[in-house]
């Protein structure tokens, strides 16, 4: 099948680089919502049917693949199996953790994580947070999900200030989602965590996927580094919960099953070149 064309100059000028010169290209994809659908619960998250594939096939011809997500980077691997992709790098906690080649690299925690730890439950409590809002500790963050509420919507709100609150007490820093909200450290997102593997890989070209408002800061620094003439493509994993991502992406596709289909495209075509 033919690629789907990027709505932009520049994205499809990208996609021309990666296409023409891929042993240089660099691509970067989101987990939850991009490589694996979204689920009530995040513990049981795995990937769309066939994308480790497609990844394990462009592993061979891209110069790099990488995984960017705010979950641990021991967590994605092990829900997606990604260790079977050849080469590939995973950089965790928005890019406070790195595994590569079987080893996890992480600084401490900052102390306000722990201060959180101590106090969200007393405080989700306190709120009479609808039945089915939880937390989920990842380590280097903690977050909350309402996802499971009757409206996650209005829980959302009902929490939201009181959240902000603590994250300003603790040090941290909050960061929305699809019917989340993480309370994290500050200093780093995974706009800088791409800029830095970028950088580091020398890539002459790059991709990046994802689908959250957490992975606008990716789309933000693709957009710098077309400044300095590295090419740059956004693609968007598209849902009905997060319409800014897809605003601002050069390529948008249904969501994890559309952009395994356009993995496997990628793939096509680079044979035929």
């Amino acid at each position: 099948m033919p690629l789907p064309a990027p709505s932009t100059h520049e994205g499809r000028a990208a996609l021309d680089a990666v296409l023409t010169d891929p042993a240089k290209a660099l691509a970067a994809f989101d987990f939850d919502g991009t490589l694996a659908p979204i689920v009530d619960d995040p513990r049981t998250s795995a990937p769309y049917p066939g994308i480790v594939d497609r990844l394990v096939d462009l592993a061979g011809r891209l110069g790099t693949i990488a995984v960017v997500t705010g979950r641990p980077a021991d967590t994605a691997l092990r829900l997606g199996g990604l260790d079977r992709v050849p080469g590939i790098i995973v950089l965790g906690h928005y890019g406070a953790e790195r595994w590569m080649d079987g080893r996890v690299v992480a600084a401490d925690p900052p102390p306000g994580v722990a201060l959180v730890r101590s106090e969200l439950p007393v405080l989700i409590d306190s709120l009479d947070a609808p039945e089915g809002t939880w937390i989920e500790d990842k380590g280097r963050s903690l977050a909350v999900h309402t996802r499971r509420t009757a409206d996650p919507e209005a829980a959302l709100t009902l929490l939201a200030p009181h959240l902000s609150a603590l994250a300003e007490r603790a040090g941290l820093r909050v960061e929305p989602g699809r019917m989340v909200i993480e309370l994290r450290p500050q200093g780093v997102d995974k706009g800088e965590a791409l800029s830095a593997l970028v950088d580091e890989r020398a890539a002459g070209a790059v991709l990046y996927a994802g689908d959250d408002l957490g992975d606008l800061p990716a789309f933000e620094a693709v957009t710098r580094l077309r400044t300095t003439g590295v090419p740059g493509l956004t693609v968007c994993s598209s849902s009905s919960e997060v319409t800014e991502v897809a605003d601002a992406a050069d390529l948008v596709v249904p969501g994890p099953g559309g952009l395994a289909e356009f993995l496997g495209d990628v793939a096509d075509a680079l044979n035929r070149r």
